[in-house]
Order: C-alpha cells, then sequence, then structure tokens
C-alpha cells in the first residue's frame, strides 16, 4: 500500500513538471514574438524618419504593422517645405521665357539655306526723285537663302544706318521685324544733302539663335583667377561665378546670396585674404563647326542695299522744327533717339541746350557726381576736365587702370568719382576688390538728394555669361534706385546704354547681337522709373563707331546729354 501511494505522488509531480515546463515554453514563445514585433516596428520607424525627405514612402501592410502606424501618429515626422520663388525670380524667369519666344531655334542642314545678304533684295517703297527733310524713308527687306528660296520666318540681325560723310552726319533706322521673312526699315531724314543708305546682316536668323542657345550654356567662356595675401606670401586661386569643387572654396555673399563669387581657399590662408582678381579668355565654345562657318569674317555685316545707295535730300521750304520741351527724367525715348550733325550729337525728343564754361561750372557747383560701371564710362573722367577745367585730378593712391577715380574742384565742392561694377569684371589685368562693390551696393550706400547724380553703364563685360545674370543684376539696380527715391526723391540717375563694339572681335563671347538684347532688356526694366538715358547704342551707330571705346567726339556728345539732364 505505501509503495502505491508513493507511485501516486511521483507520478503527480511529473505531471506537475510536464505542465510547468509547457507553461513556461508558451510563456517564452510569446515573448518572443511580442518583442520581435516591437522592435520591428521601432526599427521601420527609424529608417522611415532618416530617409523621408530624399525617399518616397511606400506604403506599409498595417495588419502586419499596427504598432507602426500607432507610432507614426503618435510622433509626426518632419517634411522640408518647397520654398517658392521670389517676386524677383518670376520676373526673371518672365523675361527670359520672353526672350526665348523671340528668339527660336533655328535648326538648318547647309549654310545655303540660311538668309543671304546678296540674294534678298532691299526695295524702297513710293521711291521719289526728290526727297524732304522730315520725311520718312521705307525700305522693304525680303530676305532670301543662297539659293534664292525666299524666307519664311524672321529673326535675321539686322543694322540700318543713312549718313553723309562730308557733313560728319549719321543716324540709324528703325528695323520692323514682320516675322515672316519681311522687314520694314525706317529712316528719319533728317537733314538735307546726299544721303547714303546702308542696311547690313550681321547675323542670319540661324546664326542669332546658335548665339542665344550657345550664349545660356554655362559660364566656362571666362576664367577668373584670385590673389590672396597674407604677409609677404601671395597665392593665385581659381575662383568664379560658379565653382564645381570638392575641394574647400571661399563663398562672397550679397544680398542674401543672390549675388555670389567663389574662390578656391589657399591653404593657411583665411578667405579675407583675398586682395585682386584678374581674367583670361578660355578656348570654350559651344557652337556646332557648322555653326561657326556662320561667323567668318565674310558673313558678318554684309551690305544689303544694292541700288540705290544713295538719296538726294532737300529743304523743301519745310519749316525747321522747334523742340521746346527741356530734357527731363522719365522721358520717353524714340527710335531713332537722335542723329549726329557737324559731328554734333541732336536728341530726337527735347530741346538741347549748348552751356558755356561759366554756365557749366555754375551747374556742376555743390555736386556729388557718382560713375558707377565699366571702362567705357570711365572714358567720361577722363574727358570731363576738357568740359570743366576746374576739376583736378585726387590721387587716391590706386594701382591700374581699373583703381577708383576721382575729381575735385575743392572751391566749388564738386566731386566726380568713378568706380567700377563688380564681378563679373573682364580684364587680364590684376584689380582690386578691397572695396569693391556691386552697383545696387553702391547705390544702398548713398543717402541722395538734390546734388546727387548718379550715373549707371554695364553690359559688355557680362555678354559672355547667361542672360540670366545681366537680367539678375539690372533687376537688383532697379530696386536700388527704388530704395534710393525713398529716401532721397530729388537725387538724379542717369542711365547710360552700352555702346556697339568691334564687329569681327569674338562673335560668340562679345559680339553686338548679344548686347543689343541687353540694350532692350535694359530699356524695358527701367522704362517705369523717373531716371534719365542717354542711348550710347543709337549714338554709336549714327556715328560708325564700331569699336569698344568710342573717340572723344562721342564720349562729348554723351556729357553734353549728361548735362542737359542736370543743369
Amino acid at each position: 500500500m505505501f509503495s502505491n501511494i508513493l507511485c501516486q505522488k511521483m507520478l503527480l509531480m511529473f505531471m506537475s513538471l510536464l505542465i510547468i515546463t509547457w507553461i513556461i515554453f508558451e510563456i517564452s514563445q510569446s515573448s518572443t514574438k511580442l518583442w520581435t514585433t516591437l522592435h520591428t516596428s521601432i526599427s521601420f520607424y527609424s529608417w522611415n524618419t532618416s530617409m523621408k525627405s530624399s525617399c518616397p514612402e511606400r506604403p506599409m501592410n498595417q495588419s502586419r504593422l499596427p504598432t507602426e502606424t500607432k507610432l507614426r501618429e503618435e510622433i509626426p515626422t518632419v517634411t522640408r517645405r518647397v520654398k517658392p520663388p521670389t517676386e524677383k525670380e518670376l520676373r526673371i524667369r518672365e523675361i527670359l521665357e520672353k526672350l526665348n519666344q523671340q528668339i527660336p531655334p533655328r535648326p538648318f542642314t547647309h549654310l545655303n539655306t540660311t538668309t543671304s545678304a546678296t540674294h534678298s533684295t532691299a526695295t524702297i517703297l513710293n521711291p521719289r526723285d526728290k526727297y524732304c527733310k522730315g520725311d520718312q524713308l521705307d525700305i522693304l527687306i525680303e530676305a532670301r537663302d543662297y539659293l534664292r528660296n525666299k524666307k519664311k520666318y524672321g529673326g535675321d540681325f539686322l543694322r540700318a544706318r543713312m549718313s553723309s560723310p562730308a557733313l560728319k552726319a549719321g543716324a540709324s533706322g528703325k528695323v520692323t521685324d514682320f516675322n515672316n521673312g519681311t522687314y520694314l526699315v525706317s529712316f528719319t531724314l533728317f537733314w538735307e544733302g546726299q544721303v547714303a543708305l546702308s542696311i547690313l546682316l550681321i547675323h542670319p536668323s540661324e546664326g542669332v539663335a546658335a548665339l542665344w542657345r550657345a550664349r545660356n550654356q554655362g559660364y566656362d567662356r571666362i576664367a577668373f583667377k584670385g590673389k590672396f595675401v597674407n604677409g609677404t606670401t601671395q597665392v593665385l586661386t581659381e575662383c568664379g561665378l560658379t565653382l564645381n569643387s570638392s575641394n574647400e572654396f571661399c563663398k562672397y555673399l550679397y544680398s542674401g546670396g543672390e549675388e555670389v563669387f567663389y574662390c578656391m581657399k589657399p591653404q593657411h590662408m583665411p578667405c579675407e585674404a583675398l586682395t585682386h582678381v584678374c581674367t583670361k579668355q578660355q578656348a570654350v565654345s559651344f557652337l556646332t563647326d557648322k555653326e561657326k562657318d556662320l561667323f567668318q569674317k565674310s558673313n558678318i555685316g554684309v551690305e544689303m542695299m544694292k541700288n540705290p545707295k544713295y538719296i538726294s535730300v532737300f529743304q523743301c521750304n519745310k519749316s525747321e522744327e522747334n523742340r521746346t520741351q527741356k530734357c527731363q527724367m522719365g522721358t520717353e525715348i524714340p527710335t531713332p533717339s537722335g542723329y549726329t550733325f557737324q559731328g554734333r550729337w541732336i536728341t530726337a525728343q527735347c530741346k538741347q541746350n549748348l552751356l558755356n564754361s561759366s554756365q557749366i561750372n555754375d551747374c556742376l557747383k555743390g555736386k556729388l557726381i557718382y560713375l558707377l560701371g565699366d571702362s567705357t564710362l570711365r572714358q567720361w573722367i577722363n574727358y570731363f576736365p576738357k568740359v570743366a577745367n576746374t576739376l583736378k585730378p585726387f590721387d587716391l593712391h590706386g594701382t591700374g587702370l581699373y583703381k577708383k577715380h576721382l575729381l575735385l574742384d575743392a572751391d566749388r565742392h564738386t566731386l566726380v568719382e568713378w568706380k567700377k561694377h563688380s564681378h563679373p569684371f573682364i580684364t587680364v589685368q590684376l584689380y582690386s576688390v578691397i572695396d569693391d562693390g556691386y552697383i545696387p551696393q553702391e547705390i544702398d550706400r548713398l543717402p541722395g538728394d538734390k546734388d546727387t547724380v548718379i550715373v549707371i553703364t554695364l553690359g559688355q563685360h557680362f555678354r559672355p555669361f547667361p542672360m540670366e545674370l545681366f537680367i539678375r543684376r539690372v533687376i537688383s539696380i532697379q530696386k536700388a534706385i527704388e530704395r534710393l527715391f525713398l529716401r532721397g526723391p530729388n537725387t538724379k540717375v542717369i542711365i547710360k546704354a552700352e555702346n556697339i563694339r568691334e564687329m569681327y572681335l569674338d562673335t560668340e563671347k562679345f559680339g553686338d547681337f548679344h548686347g543689343y538684347i541687353q540694350y532692350l532688356t535694359m530699356k524695358d526694366i527701367f522704362k517705369d522709373l523717373h531716371v534719365g538715358f542717354i542711348d550710347a547704342w543709337d549714338m554709336t551707330i549714327a556715328c560708325g563707331s564700331n569699336i569698344l571705346h568710342p573717340p572723344d567726339e562721342v564720349i562729348r556728345n554723351q556729357i553734353v546729354m549728361f548735362l542737359n539732364y542736370i543743369c
């Protein structure tokens, strides 16, 4: 009996141990599943929050990972907000889109299908034996290719000019493009005598489209070098308006990053050690070999007028047109804006006064005149002493052509200062950037008043770069002028347009087509501002000055126009 009881107890203990072992096993299995589930959920959540901004989110199976959904609801993820474009950026896009529409792509298979000046026709409309001073002469151009086929689209870059060399007279003509291969060239017959007529095909529309496409493809045509100075140590490094490098570089910002200039950072020197910059033209072209043929010297600036090349203009007892309105700020500029006669520029929109030395000195008394721009405006400071001989150079101890130039008349408290515009400024000579300033910066530094005059020009140094850079800078200048007029509404601001230059000098980088687009764009951006406008583009066409730095006669005419605005 005792043995039976003992067997029952041992069996009961065995069954109890078996049940306990089973319970522990089940609990162990459940705990492993729960931990695995929680651990997996947390791991996915961590990966999702760290990668969400750069990778698209893949929907999760919520029935399999219910804990993940809950965690993501309780802890919201951070998303990067897209910054909307600024008003300036929208304006730049608008202008570029408009230009792209006006200069569409014109692919061609052979030079023979491009516009030929020789085979195109120029016909005087309503021809007469006798023309009168003040009349308008219209010429119809029908563009044809080298195979004599009539062109079906426009876009050719034409330059019209009438002249009388014996009279030192000249004027541009107005070109109207009908976008179907025909053009109307209109001349106003400003003077009497024998007049020569010229209509040049600067570039065919196919060349214009190629230049426009190439211009906007990059910044690589011009290389910048920066000189860093630390005691007796000098280092030259690569710089630029853009810089593609994984190495450490210096970034020079203006106006919240709207204007940026970069330089590779030299070892053991701070970024502040940059003192000078120079540039070098690169052997880079974005034109195809076929397109380059369009810019051979023999294909640039070809005459389209055949016969008659001359007409005779008479007075015809017409009374002289007397302009009574003084040249004022904000006056609309017609096309053409004037003409030269006996070497003197005569504007078409207002009455000019010829001031003597005493009147000029009285006008300049107490004036602070700031010339901001390129070397075509530096020519003014070299010529000013010939107009006002009391102005004397003041040495600011700078070096080189591009240092700040200053003229002073201490007795009359007159100051004339020239300062170059900042990047891009193209020259092989090192120029100082110690007190460098973009034109908007320089304007913002001036308080402005009735005796402050600012003259602005830019364009020549922007031609080798994408058009967006020029548009952005001009809009920045426009905004700076608006701020100036708020604090100094009587300040006088005058815009000097860029001038034409050498016709055959590196057309892709510096050709006048680029300058013409900039000229039209600048006029459009400044049209609603109360500023004066000196039409150096029209002036240099009128006098036939095809050089970057016009002769003194042109500079004198520009300064006379300037004095008529401020005196």
